[in-house]
């Protein structure tokens, strides 16, 4: 079968247009991409970004309408160039600008709508197969992020229900869900968030498989990056660092949810057993009407374009040494969250990793003495 799909990529290759060749292909055109562009400018390395996106701002820009950052400007900025004040924290819209910006300002060679199916690995680099031709590079940093594969856990009945299911990622506004019976199923931030929105104009319920645990209400995310750093710097040193009370995934308490907090509507119950047409079974036997479901039940790697590296394990994931595979030296990963780095998924987190990945790259890619930390600092 390999051998098979093999032989039909050679035959792809003599008919498919090559659009470009470069030292380095990131795949993704968000915030974890730009970093590493921005770390890799300051060598000889070409870069080019393959985006899938119609415009600048990667994930940012399917956020829900009403969604802010848990910390100041000052705090969420790319390397280089912080992101303009805002008054209060900035908005997903404030985010998107501040990125399209951030992209313009740096020059980066993007290329978009451009949606990459496949990576195959060659003696000499990769060959990056996408629906507007393929590129060649020497190495391939992946920074495809959660956010276009969300996950849903399966209940029974749940394909009878006969209302509204959407997940967190198809949320915009409450403005559908006005007099309704809403079930909210996730007890992270998007569930909290989400749960204060619909319950200022709808009958909310909020399932979450244990007890949510609240931050104080003067933690946000500087207390929360400053708590990473701590834990990475003790990972770096061999040492281990209980997370505090309220760990780093615990709720932020930014004010939609204080007020929801007031509204008396910010508790939770325990998971249901089954759906039925009209709603669901709690673990007693009883039974509620719903006439919509929220799923805020996370995201798994995005990681459909290296099905035929065969590297991605049973949890959707990929061993890695730092942030390069291990089984294919050349690919990197950055800005996948936990699995990558702590905070690697936020703005700021994800700084150190991808100037990390950019050393490494460029020690393996430049034949000349090694890149120094200072010279991409």
């Amino acid at each position: 079968m390999a051998e098979q799909v093999q032989q039909q990529y050679a035959e792809d290759l003599s008919i498919t247009t090559t659009r470009g060749n470069a030292d380095v292909v990131i795949v993704g055109g968000g915030q974890s991409a730009l970093t590493v562009a921005y770390f890799l400018r300051r060598t000889p390395l070409s870069v080019v970004i393959l985006d899938n996106g119609e415009g600048p701002g990667g994930a940012w820009v399917h956020g829900w309408d009403s969604l802010r950052l848990f910390s100041p400007a000052q705090w969420s900025s790319l390397p280089g160039w912080g992101m303009p004040t805002t008054e209060g924290y900035p908005t997903r819209d404030d985010i998107v600008s501040y990125l399209a910006q951030y992209e313009k300002r740096y020059d980066f060679s993007v290329k978009r709508p451009v949606t990459v199916t496949d990576i195959l690995r060659e003696n000499d680099g990769f060959t990056v197969h996408t629906d507007q031709g393929l590129w060649r590079a020497r190495a391939v940093v992946s920074t495809t992020g959660t956010w276009s594969h969300p996950f849903i856990p399966t209940y029974p009945g749940q394909s009878t229900f006969a209302g509204l299911q959407i997940h967190s990622s198809q949320y915009r506004n409450a403005a559908a869900f006005v007099g309704k019976r809403v079930l909210v199923v996730g007890g992270g931030n998007s569930g909290a968030q989400i749960l204060a929105e619909v319950s200022g104009v709808a009958k909310t319920t909020w399932v979450t498989q244990t007890e949510p645990v609240f931050l104080p209400d003067d933690v946000d995310g500087r207390v929360l990056f400053e708590r990473a750093t701590a834990k990475w710097k003790a990972q770096q040193e061999g040492r281990l660092l209980q997370d505090p009370p309220g760990g780093l995934g615990d709720v932020v308490m930014v004010e939609p949810v204080k007020l929801a907090r007031e509204r008396g509507v910010l508790h939770a119950v325990h998971p249901f057993l089954a759906f039925t047409d009209s709603g669901v079974i709690w673990q007693d036997g009883s039974r509620t009407v719903f006439d919509a479901v929220i799923w805020c039940t996370g995201f798994r790697p995005a990681l459909q374009h290296l099905t035929s590296l065969n590297i991605v394990d049973a949890d959707g994931k990929v061993a890695l040494s730092g942030t390069q595979s291990v089984e294919v030296p050349g690919l990197w990963f950055v800005g996948y969250g936990e699995w990558t780095g702590f905070a690697s998924a936020t703005l700021v987190g994800g700084m150190r990793y991808a100037k990390a990945t950019a050393l490494e790259l460029a020690q393996v890619l430049i034949t000349r003495p090694s890149v120094s930390q200072e010279r991409l600092g």
